[in-house]
């Protein structure tokens, strides 16, 4: 059956330091505000408006070092990580229960696969067979 995908987003990985003025400093450099400042209530996602440019934009507090990902949303995240690891990519972890899928580009660059936040269609994604 085919799925979609499109790119949600990206998540600013931040090691170290204070959630909130990780916030604070991504907000103002982006010009992006932000919606959520502690989302899920574990001090470990901001969320920032990116919804004037169609993307889903997090500061998120990490144990490894700092860096930017991208994440690619789908409306069948098993597929869609199938799809990819074909393509090249490794998986590296679940995080949460499955909730979403780490995988790891042929250039090293760590990416995930989350479920869509709306609802995907021809127009507004791609479409795999």
């Amino acid at each position: 059956m085919a799925h979609r995908s499109r790119l949600a987003g990206f998540i600013i990985d931040c090691e170290g330091g204070s959630l909130g003025a990780a916030a604070d400093f991504w907000s103002q450099a982006l010009g992006l505000p932000v919606t959520d400042p502690d989302e899920g209530g574990e001090d470990k996602y901001a969320c920032l408006d990116g919804s004037a440019l169609g993307l889903h934009i997090e500061v998120q507090k990490v144990q490894h070092p700092s860096r930017v990902h991208l994440d690619i949303e789908s409306d069948d995240i098993e597929a869609e990580a199938a799809r990819l690891v074909a393509l090249g990519a490794k998986e590296v972890s679940r995080p949460r229960d499955g909730r979403w899928i780490v995988l790891e580009a042929p250039t090293g660059h760590r990416f995930c696969v989350v479920r869509a936040r709306s609802r995907l269609h021809r127009n507004n994604a791609n479409v795999h067979p």
